[in-house]
Protein backbone atom coordinates (compact mmCIF):
# COMPACT_ATOMS: atom_id res chain seq x y z
CA UNK A 1 0.00 0.00 0.00
CA UNK A 2 1.20 3.51 -1.07
CA UNK A 3 1.98 5.82 2.01
CA UNK A 4 3.55 9.22 2.27
CA UNK A 5 6.98 9.69 3.49
CA UNK A 6 7.86 13.18 5.26
CA UNK A 7 11.35 13.92 5.79
CA UNK A 8 12.39 17.69 7.97
CA UNK A 9 15.93 18.71 7.29
CA UNK A 10 18.61 21.52 6.73
CA UNK A 11 18.82 22.75 2.99
CA UNK A 12 22.99 23.88 4.51
CA UNK A 13 23.96 27.29 3.37
CA UNK A 14 23.15 28.28 -0.31
CA UNK A 15 24.85 26.43 -2.76
CA UNK A 16 27.46 25.92 -0.54
CA UNK A 17 26.96 21.51 -0.20
CA UNK A 18 26.99 20.96 -3.93
CA UNK A 19 30.10 22.97 -4.32
CA UNK A 20 32.44 20.95 -2.34
CA UNK A 21 32.45 23.26 0.95
CA UNK A 22 34.04 20.84 3.68
CA UNK A 23 31.96 22.13 6.34
CA UNK A 24 28.39 20.57 4.79
CA UNK A 25 30.33 16.98 4.39
CA UNK A 26 28.21 15.62 6.76
CA UNK A 27 25.12 16.70 5.24
CA UNK A 28 26.03 15.81 1.99
CA UNK A 29 26.53 12.45 2.83
CA UNK A 30 23.51 12.71 4.88
CA UNK A 31 21.44 13.61 1.68
CA UNK A 32 22.92 11.00 -0.68
CA UNK A 33 22.12 8.18 1.77
CA UNK A 34 18.40 9.60 2.69
CA UNK A 35 16.19 8.22 -0.63
CA UNK A 36 17.46 4.44 0.12
CA UNK A 37 15.27 5.03 3.06
CA UNK A 38 12.43 4.33 1.11
CA UNK A 39 10.92 3.72 -2.19
CA UNK A 40 11.10 6.25 -4.81
CA UNK A 41 8.40 9.18 -4.77
CA UNK A 42 6.50 9.35 -7.45
CA UNK A 43 6.41 13.08 -6.52
CA UNK A 44 7.46 15.34 -3.77
CA UNK A 45 6.00 18.28 -2.24
CA UNK A 46 8.56 20.86 -0.50
CA UNK A 47 7.75 23.44 2.41
CA UNK A 48 10.33 26.13 1.67
CA UNK A 49 11.75 28.34 4.26
CA UNK A 50 12.75 30.65 1.46
CA UNK A 51 9.25 31.29 0.03
CA UNK A 52 7.21 33.07 2.17
CA UNK A 53 3.05 34.67 0.68
CA UNK A 54 -0.27 36.52 2.52
CA UNK A 55 -2.07 33.51 1.42
CA UNK A 56 -0.86 29.78 1.25
CA UNK A 57 0.47 29.34 -2.30
CA UNK A 58 1.28 26.43 -4.65
CA UNK A 59 3.54 26.18 -7.41
CA UNK A 60 1.46 25.18 -10.21
CA UNK A 61 4.01 25.53 -13.62
CA UNK A 62 4.68 22.14 -15.48
CA UNK A 63 8.11 23.27 -16.43
CA UNK A 64 9.30 25.24 -13.06
CA UNK A 65 12.75 27.39 -13.73
CA UNK A 66 15.32 27.89 -11.03
CA UNK A 67 15.16 31.26 -9.03
CA UNK A 68 19.01 31.55 -7.60
CA UNK A 69 18.11 33.27 -4.31
CA UNK A 70 21.41 33.62 -2.95
CA UNK A 71 23.94 36.00 -3.23
CA UNK A 72 27.79 36.67 -3.38
CA UNK A 73 28.75 32.95 -4.72
CA UNK A 74 30.86 31.90 -7.89
CA UNK A 75 29.59 32.19 -11.53
CA UNK A 76 28.96 28.17 -11.57
CA UNK A 77 26.37 28.86 -8.27
CA UNK A 78 24.28 30.40 -10.94
CA UNK A 79 24.52 27.86 -13.99
CA UNK A 80 23.00 25.39 -11.45
CA UNK A 81 20.32 23.11 -13.47
CA UNK A 82 17.45 20.84 -12.39
CA UNK A 83 15.13 20.45 -14.32
CA UNK A 84 12.85 18.25 -12.89
CA UNK A 85 8.88 18.83 -13.83
CA UNK A 86 6.59 20.71 -11.77
CA UNK A 87 3.47 18.76 -10.52
CA UNK A 88 0.43 20.84 -11.76
CA UNK A 89 -2.38 17.65 -10.67
CA UNK A 90 -0.74 17.97 -7.37
CA UNK A 91 -0.74 21.30 -6.81
CA UNK A 92 -4.73 21.28 -7.83
CA UNK A 93 -5.38 18.02 -5.34
CA UNK A 94 -3.25 20.24 -2.26
CA UNK A 95 -5.45 23.31 -2.95
CA UNK A 96 -8.26 21.23 -2.64
CA UNK A 97 -7.17 19.65 0.70
CA UNK A 98 -6.51 23.06 2.26
CA UNK A 99 -9.52 24.69 0.78
CA UNK A 100 -11.86 21.69 2.55
CA UNK A 101 -9.56 23.01 6.03
CA UNK A 102 -10.30 26.36 5.19
CA UNK A 103 -6.99 27.49 4.61
CA UNK A 104 -7.29 30.04 1.87
CA UNK A 105 -4.85 29.06 -0.90
CA UNK A 106 -4.05 30.18 -4.16
CA UNK A 107 -1.94 28.52 -7.27
CA UNK A 108 1.13 30.35 -8.61
CA UNK A 109 1.92 28.67 -12.26
CA UNK A 110 5.18 30.83 -12.77
CA UNK A 111 7.11 30.62 -9.62
CA UNK A 112 10.56 28.78 -9.71
CA UNK A 113 12.19 26.22 -7.40
CA UNK A 114 14.02 28.06 -4.69
CA UNK A 115 17.60 26.53 -3.28
CA UNK A 116 15.58 25.50 -0.52
CA UNK A 117 14.01 22.70 -3.49
CA UNK A 118 16.99 22.58 -5.84
CA UNK A 119 20.05 21.95 -3.82
CA UNK A 120 19.10 19.15 -1.38
CA UNK A 121 16.84 17.47 -4.51
CA UNK A 122 20.06 17.42 -6.51
CA UNK A 123 22.00 15.53 -3.97
CA UNK A 124 19.00 13.47 -3.43
CA UNK A 125 18.05 12.96 -6.98
CA UNK A 126 20.25 14.09 -9.18
CA UNK A 127 18.73 12.91 -12.50
CA UNK A 128 15.21 15.34 -11.84
CA UNK A 129 13.05 13.09 -12.92
CA UNK A 130 10.58 13.20 -10.15
CA UNK A 131 7.83 15.87 -10.51
CA UNK A 132 8.33 18.25 -8.19
CA UNK A 133 5.89 21.30 -6.51
CA UNK A 134 6.48 24.19 -3.40
CA UNK A 135 4.26 25.02 -0.50
CA UNK A 136 4.71 28.32 0.77
CA UNK A 137 5.19 29.34 4.11
CA UNK A 138 2.11 31.77 5.50
CA UNK A 139 3.31 35.71 6.04
CA UNK A 140 3.54 36.53 10.02
CA UNK A 141 4.73 32.70 10.41
CA UNK A 142 2.58 31.52 13.23
CA UNK A 143 3.43 28.36 14.35
CA UNK A 144 -0.23 27.34 14.28
CA UNK A 145 -0.82 27.94 11.25
CA UNK A 146 1.66 25.74 9.71
CA UNK A 147 0.41 22.95 11.91
CA UNK A 148 -2.93 23.76 10.71
CA UNK A 149 -1.34 23.16 7.16
CA UNK A 150 0.38 19.77 7.87
CA UNK A 151 -2.50 19.11 9.03
CA UNK A 152 -5.17 19.53 6.33
CA UNK A 153 -2.42 17.58 3.86
CA UNK A 154 -3.02 14.33 5.66
CA UNK A 155 -5.45 13.43 3.41
CA UNK A 156 -1.99 12.57 1.24
CA UNK A 157 -0.91 10.54 3.74
CA UNK A 158 -2.02 7.07 1.70
CA UNK A 159 -0.62 8.63 -1.77
CA UNK A 160 3.37 7.28 -2.85
CA UNK A 161 4.65 10.87 -2.32
CA UNK A 162 7.59 12.24 -0.47
CA UNK A 163 7.18 15.66 1.82
CA UNK A 164 10.22 17.73 2.65
CA UNK A 165 10.08 20.28 5.21
CA UNK A 166 13.35 22.43 4.19
CA UNK A 167 14.70 24.58 6.24
CA UNK A 168 17.37 24.13 9.23
CA UNK A 169 17.42 23.72 12.88
CA UNK A 170 19.57 26.27 13.56
CA UNK A 171 19.65 29.20 11.36
CA UNK A 172 21.58 32.63 13.02
CA UNK A 173 22.93 33.48 10.77
CA UNK A 174 26.08 35.33 12.09
CA UNK A 175 26.99 32.24 14.46
CA UNK A 176 28.37 29.64 11.68
CA UNK A 177 31.56 29.20 12.01
CA UNK A 178 31.70 26.96 8.73
CA UNK A 179 34.08 24.80 10.63
CA UNK A 180 36.37 27.22 12.47
CA UNK A 181 36.72 26.56 16.01
CA UNK A 182 35.12 24.94 18.58
CA UNK A 183 32.43 23.57 17.19
CA UNK A 184 30.61 23.09 20.87
CA UNK A 185 27.86 25.51 21.48
CA UNK A 186 25.58 24.52 24.81
CA UNK A 187 23.26 26.66 23.85
CA UNK A 188 22.41 25.40 20.41
CA UNK A 189 22.80 21.96 22.21
CA UNK A 190 19.77 22.91 24.24
CA UNK A 191 17.62 23.75 21.60
CA UNK A 192 18.39 20.66 19.50
CA UNK A 193 17.96 17.89 22.47
CA UNK A 194 14.95 19.98 22.87
CA UNK A 195 13.33 19.54 19.16
CA UNK A 196 15.33 16.11 19.17
CA UNK A 197 12.89 15.00 22.23
CA UNK A 198 9.32 16.80 21.02
CA UNK A 199 9.77 15.23 17.32
CA UNK A 200 10.87 11.59 18.11
CA UNK A 201 9.76 11.52 22.33
CA UNK A 202 6.57 9.89 23.73
CA UNK A 203 4.69 12.47 23.71
CA UNK A 204 0.47 13.15 22.80
CA UNK A 205 -0.14 14.64 20.12
CA UNK A 206 -2.01 17.69 21.96
CA UNK A 207 1.69 17.82 23.53
CA UNK A 208 3.27 17.91 20.70
CA UNK A 209 1.82 20.93 19.22
CA UNK A 210 1.88 22.64 22.57
CA UNK A 211 5.42 22.64 22.40
CA UNK A 212 5.58 23.39 18.63
CA UNK A 213 3.19 26.08 19.22
CA UNK A 214 5.38 27.10 22.00
CA UNK A 215 9.04 26.72 20.56
CA UNK A 216 10.35 30.24 21.72
CA UNK A 217 10.56 29.10 25.09
CA UNK A 218 12.81 26.07 24.15
CA UNK A 219 16.19 26.76 25.57
CA UNK A 220 17.67 29.51 23.54
CA UNK A 221 15.31 29.82 21.15
CA UNK A 222 16.03 33.02 19.87
CA UNK A 223 19.50 32.56 19.74
CA UNK A 224 19.13 29.53 16.98
CA UNK A 225 16.19 31.03 15.39
CA UNK A 226 16.11 34.40 15.45
CA UNK A 227 13.50 34.65 12.68
CA UNK A 228 11.89 31.27 12.21
CA UNK A 229 11.21 30.69 8.91
CA UNK A 230 13.99 27.97 9.16
CA UNK A 231 11.82 26.21 11.91
CA UNK A 232 8.05 26.24 10.32
CA UNK A 233 8.70 23.53 7.89
CA UNK A 234 9.08 21.00 10.68
CA UNK A 235 5.28 22.16 12.27
CA UNK A 236 4.28 20.93 8.84
CA UNK A 237 5.77 17.81 8.75
CA UNK A 238 5.65 17.31 12.17
CA UNK A 239 1.91 17.94 12.32
CA UNK A 240 1.30 16.01 9.22
CA UNK A 241 2.41 12.80 10.43
CA UNK A 242 0.67 12.98 13.87
CA UNK A 243 3.07 10.87 15.51
CA UNK A 244 6.66 10.41 16.29
CA UNK A 245 9.43 10.36 14.11
CA UNK A 246 12.62 9.23 13.85
CA UNK A 247 15.79 11.47 14.14
CA UNK A 248 17.81 10.58 10.60
CA UNK A 249 20.57 13.21 11.20
CA UNK A 250 22.23 14.66 14.05
CA UNK A 251 25.69 16.02 13.05
CA UNK A 252 27.40 19.20 11.91
CA UNK A 253 26.46 22.05 9.07
CA UNK A 254 28.56 24.94 8.97
CA UNK A 255 30.30 24.75 12.07
CA UNK A 256 26.80 24.35 13.85
CA UNK A 257 24.85 21.50 15.26
CA UNK A 258 21.72 20.56 13.43
CA UNK A 259 19.37 17.85 13.00
CA UNK A 260 16.60 16.21 10.79
CA UNK A 261 13.83 13.81 11.21
CA UNK A 262 11.48 11.36 9.34
CA UNK A 263 8.64 9.89 9.70
CA UNK A 264 6.98 7.02 7.90
CA UNK A 265 9.93 5.04 6.59
CA UNK A 266 9.77 1.39 5.93
CA UNK A 267 8.66 -0.77 3.22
Amino acid sequence: MSRARIVYFSHGGGPLPILGDPSHQAMVEFMTALPQRFPKPSAILVVSAHWEEAVTTLQGGAAPGLLYDYYGFPPESYEVTYPAPGAPVLAERVSGLLQEHGIPTRIDAHRGFDHGLFIPLKLMYPEADIPCLQLSLVRGLDPAAHLALGKALRGLAGEDILVAGSGSSFHNLGAFTFGRGDPKDEANDGFQDWLVDTCTGPHSEAERERRLIHWEEAPAARYVHPRSEHLLPVHVCAAMAGGPGETVFDDSIAGKRCVAFLWGAGA
